[in-house]
């Protein structure tokens, strides 16, 4: 655990990537691969199940400690953690509470960070009542104060550390002599952590390792459109795509097998079983990257992003839910080609492969695997003429690809841009505010924004919430304006004085029955504050019907 600790604060008392990549590397090459596995584990922040929650660990610390409600709530409401909340207040009462034996697993010495997550603190995690609480105190006393905001933090499931998944790539990259793309296409599709699967990760590359994988490729993501660049080209040179709203994946068959991947690299063939049922008609070694959306056969344009939610995360998949949400796979590149990898080649001769395989295919419900199309223009001048016929096609937006680009991994600037239709937007009034988390915990920044009902005296209903668009000053003033304007105290939430209005914008809109608004958005966020607006001239319910009919 002290090599974890160690690695954990050179992380947090460096700012420069290269220093940050250096002790990663460095951890990586001096710990056992058991130990190693369980750190990338913790680094790439994948959400695990939860020993203990917070809250159990809190009350633990209250009833042995002797300690108020008070005093843990505030302290908690300061720094909005469990684990630092415990770690800042131990110190305080450790001399005066005890704990017998808990006969748990022991160790001798510093045990690696591989014991604490695989043998001691599951062990804890499976006591109960009394004998739990005894088993934390006893682990709290043989802990280390430099160690207890660690361990509490592996207890609850929480634990984040501020490093990328490409810093942590790059790392294992130059500690074990690998190409850094490699290490990217090992880790799609999760890692489990064990000694045996990191020395997979940092083996030597092998020629065919994809063939009988149902691994993904890494996704190649978009920018944001930077004008000054595009414009430094010739519009020839690119390709035009619809921007669709539904989830990016990578279909797969390779061997005898069918895959489904999300791009959050969850394997999803379960809630989509008839793309998986269709692709097994395409040849095996084929790798198809696009989107799956809600698309009715014989319909021009797909179903919203809404319906597709309702498909979202299913085990099984009824026949009524086939048939009002319908999936398609609109295929926008062939990485993999006939057990051949190649994103190398340029993008219109990826595509023109990939036209080819889509056309060859035989099955009853081929209509499920299309094409997206993609289009040319001659002069730059018509690319925003283009963009707002997106919402007629029910798309977000144009993507812009270089026409000869390769298939990259990541965000990388230059090939590959995203422009997206200009947010939605309604005038909505504040009605409450909750404390944020984190470096926020003691600021108000979570926000609940309401609009006016049509009826004969108009009254107030919340239909979204945002977390983001305030800049910090913004937040400080809003904070201080809550903190004097509360009506009522709701737990951690406050209802507020109805007199501030902010531009609020957002992707999507459609009817929801879920909300008491009867409208549900999409990516909700404060694009400014309306200071002058005053309350009663804010946006209505009426005003968001009727973006929905114009959708």
């Amino acid at each position: 655990m002290r090599a974890f600790q160690n690695l954990f604060n050179q992380l947090d008392q460096v700012t420069g990537t290269k220093a940050k990549v250096q002790a990663l590397a460095d951890h990586f090459q001096g710990v056992e691969a058991g130990e190693a596995a369980w750190a990338l584990t913790l680094l790439l922040g994948k959400r695990r199940r939860r020993l203990i929650t917070g809250r159990r660990l809190r009350d633990i610390l209250r009833d042995r400690g002797g300690l108020p409600d008070w005093l843990i709530d505030d302290c908690y409401g300061q720094v909005g953690d469990s684990a630092e909340t415990i770690s800042l207040l131990w110190p305080a009462v450790q001399e005066r509470v005890k704990a017998s034996d808990p006969d748990l697993p022991s160790g001798d010495g510093d045990m690696p960070l591989n014991w604490w997550m695989d043998t001691l603190l599951p062990a804890i995690s499976t006591r109960s009542d009394d004998d739990q609480a005894n088993a934390v105190i006893w682990l709290w006393h043989r802990t280390p104060l430099d160690q207890h905001f660690i361990v509490n933090k592996l207890l609850t499931g929480g634990f984040r550390v501020g490093v990328s998944r490409g810093l942590i790539s790059r790392a294992i990259a130059e500690a074990f002599d690998l190409e850094e793309s490699l290490v990217v296409q090992r880790l799609m599709g999760g890692f489990e952590p064990s000694a045996e699967r990191f020395r997979q990760l940092t083996a030597c590359a092998t020629a065919d390792e994809h063939r009988s994988s149902g691994t993904p490729y890494p996704f190649y993501l978009a920018s944001p459109l930077e004008p000054d660049r595009l414009l430094e080209t010739s519009a020839r040179d690119w390709q035009l795509e619809w921007k669709w709203d539904g989830i990016r994946g990578q279909l797969i068959h390779r061997g005898s097998g069918v895959y489904l991947w999300s791009r959050g690299e969850e394997l999803v063939n379960e809630s989509f079983p008839e793309l998986v049922e269709v692709a097994k008609a395409l040849p095996s070694g084929s790798v198809l990257d696009g989107e799956l959306i809600c698309w009715q056969q014989d319909a021009a344009e797909p179903l919203g992003f809404d319906q597709l939610q309702r498909r979202l995360g299913r085990k099984s998949v009824g026949a009524t839910l086939k048939r009002d949400c319908p999936m398609r796979f609109i295929a926008y590149d062939l990485l993999e080609h006939q057990g051949v990898d190649i994103r190398q080649q340029g993008l219109r001769q990826r595509q023109q492969q990939l036209a080819a395989l889509l056309g060859s295919i035989e099955h009853p419900e081929a209509w499920r695997l299309k094409q997206s199309p993609s289009w040319s223009i001659d002069s730059w001048e018509d690319l925003e003429t283009q963009r707002n016929k997106a919402r007629e096609h029910n798309a977000e937006g144009l993507m812009l690809k270089q026409a000869e680009s390769p298939y990259l991994s990541g965000r990388k600037r230059g090939n590959w841009w995203k422009h997206k239709l200009e947010p939605m937007t309604l005038d909505a009034v504040l009605l409450y505010a909750q404390a944020g988390s984190g470096r926020r915990a003691n600021l108000f920044t979570d926000y609940t924004f309401g609009l006016w009902t049509n009826a004969e005296e108009p009254q107030l209903v919340t239909f979204a919430k945002a977390y983001s668009g305030l800049n910090d000053a913004e937040i400080l003033e809003l904070d201080r304006w809550i903190r004097r304007n509360t009506l009522q105290r709701f737990g951690p939430a406050r209802s507020l004085k109805t007199e501030l209005v902010f531009e609020i914008g957002f992707e999507g809109i459609h009817p929801s029955k879920r909300h008491k608004s009867g409208i549900a958005v999409r990516f909700p966020r404060i694009l400014r504050w309306r200071r002058d607006k005053p309350a009663d001239e804010a946006d209505s319910l009426q005003t968001a019907m009727a973006l929905i009919e114009k959708r």
